[in-house]
């Protein structure tokens, strides 16, 4: 698509919210919601940042949908490939840290609540990533952690 193409579709009214939304990373669904309604403006502004989000989103479900606005839109775009071990770097010593910040008995539920006060971005990013799996997911990577 040429900019003369792009040039004369107005931007969304509420754009600089939506940059805003789309740009949340503790927030995925947050971003979903803002790529949607991005999705409905052929704009090279809209573009540039659908095509940001999906090269370069933590979270594959959020990757995917700035795919699809993007196809619908008549860009040709390529599905990015999912990624692979650790979404976040440094994941395990994150979760170590948190876990010996706590008392020596605490309970999976008070090392989650802390994790989403300290990290959300990290919760946000791996409870995007697994879904309906993200608690079972946790639990067992909190149980696995060492207290060293």
């Amino acid at each position: 698509m040429n900019n003369k193409e792009t040039k004369g579709i107005e931007l969304p009214a509420n754009y600089e919210e939506l940059k805003k939304s789309a740009n949340r990373k503790s927030n995925w669904r947050e971003r979903l919601d803002a790529i949607e309604e991005l999705g409905q403006a052929k704009n090279k502004q809209v573009i540039d940042i659908l095509t940001h989000i999906m090269n370069n989103d933590s979270v594959y479900k959020v990757q995917e949908a700035a795919y699809r606005q993007l196809k619908s839109l008549g860009e040709d775009v390529q599905m990015p490939a999912r990624k692979k071990g650790e979404l976040i770097k440094g994941l395990t010593k994150i979760l170590v840290r948190i876990k010996k910040s706590l008392p020596e008995n605490h309970t999976y539920h008070e090392f989650k609540d802390k994790l989403q006060k300290m990290r959300m971005d990290i919760y946000d990013t791996y409870e995007g990533e697994k879904g309906a799996d993200f608690d079972k997911w946790l639990e067992n990577t909190w149980s696995a952690l060492s207290k060293r």
